[in-house]
């Protein structure tokens, strides 16, 4: 585990290490104030104990500020009982701690315990000012000075900077749970994607060799090679997602997100389990860039919906999918399969049931609609409407 000290910068560090030694000195010079010796001492070490509560561990805070507070009264009681006091500085520097001591507790503890802390601190700070040998109407300004501003302040503070921390959390709560959304949706689409055509492609020689027509040896070779092809493809999406968990300064990857050819690839691959697949692209598209979101999902549909079709729809004999420019400014990617209405609905069966769930967060993130439903006389058909240019504000 790494330790406190080697997180936090060096000249941080330092800088904090320099104003604790300018401020305990201070605290040292103004305990020598005091006439009698006794009284200073007891001075210094209740300034050292104040200065030194606000920095502790969060484990022994309330230790430290009770022994604090109890040093501080201790003091002030002690100089106030006495015959001989300090005409001045009775120790402003143990005030200013003090109350440091009350942002800290209504920043960092639980309610009741930062009332009770704070409250205590915020009176030794303001019962400071009778250590000093004149009780007059400056003493009563100092002290009404530390009551109505300093200790308002300070609680305020604290409150603000409890908020802050409060609201910190929750944003960095809410970006963990979209990482942890965008894994499972890139999981899903990178690697069941591969896997689901292992299973098809296996299911369908142990289909043909259970109907009595064992496969040639050229057709088995040819179907261990395509699971094996799959295999590699999903182990190959697998090494390129934990090297991008692992190191984010790896290299982007070559082709841009949405790559015409990338959705040629996609058809082909599906091609090549039976089922006729075609491909209408815009030739538009070819000149023209999209966005980064957008292009991205448009191969996540693309690729979620041959895969549901693969998984769900064995029957299909021939898959369209169309992507095409609109005069608004939108994308429509559309896939459809003749497959059985029944056969083609996805469904949670054989783990599945969370494509379409993340595809739908996906395509809504960027500001775009998916729907999804059977065609009239058989088949699904996947439309997805996708913002055609870049729609984020500028900074």
């Amino acid at each position: 585990m790494i330790s406190a000290l080697a997180v936090r910068p060096r000249p941080r560090y330092a800088l904090l290490g320099l104003t604790g030694t300018a401020l305990g000195v201070l605290v040292v010079l103004e305990a020598l104030n005091a006439p009698l010796w006794p009284v200073a001492a007891l001075t210094m070490a209740s300034g050292l104990l104040c200065l030194s509560a606000p920095a502790v561990p969060r484990r022994r805070f309330p230790r430290q500020v009770a022994w604090a507070v109890g040093a501080s009264a201790l003091v002030t009681a002690v100089g106030a009982s006495t015959t001989h006091r300090p005409q001045n500085t009775p120790g402003m520097v143990e005030a200013g701690a003090l109350l440091l001591v009350l942002v800290r507790a209504v920043r960092r503890c639980p309610p009741r315990q930062a009332m009770l802390l704070g409250t205590a601190s915020a009176v030794a700070a303001v019962a400071l000012p009778l250590r000093i040998e004149s009780w007059d109407s400056l003493t009563l300004l100092v002290m009404t000075l530390i009551a109505c501003v300093g200790v308002p302040f300070a609680a305020v503070l604290g409150l603000c900077l409890r908020l802050w921390d409060a609201l910190r959390a929750r944003e960095r709560e809410a970006f963990l749970r979209e990482q942890r959304l965008g894994y499972a949706r890139d999981l899903h689409d990178f690697v069941a994607h591969h896997v689901t055509a292992i299973v098809a492609r296996t299911r369908a020689a142990r289909f043909a060799s259970g109907a009595g027509q064992a496969p040639s040896a050229e057709d088995l070779d040819r179907m261990l090679a395509q699971i094996e092809e799959a295999g590699s493809q999903a182990l190959g999406s697998m090494r390129a997602m934990v090297s991008s968990l692992r190191d984010t300064s790896a290299p982007a990857p070559t082709r841009p997100p949405g790559d015409p050819q990338v959705l040629r690839d996609l058809v082909d691959e599906f091609g090549g389990t039976g089922a006729r697949a075609e491909l209408s692209l815009d030739p538009r598209l070819t000149q023209r860039p999209l966005p980064p979101e957008t292009g991205t999902t448009v191969q996540r549909v693309v690729q979620e919906s041959l895969t549901n079709v693969r998984r769900h729809a064995p029957v299909a004999t021939r898959v369209t999918v169309r992507v095409v420019l609109c005069p608004d400014e939108t994308l429509e990617v559309e896939v459809t399969d003749d497959g059985s209405p029944d056969a083609a609905a996805p469904g949670p069966t054989d783990g599945g049931g969370f494509g379409l769930i993340g595809l739908t967060e996906r395509v809504e993130a960027t500001g775009g609609t998916l729907t999804t439903g059977p065609r009239p006389g058989g088949g699904w058909r996947v439309l997805a409407v996708l913002p055609a240019k870049d729609t984020a504000p500028s900074h």
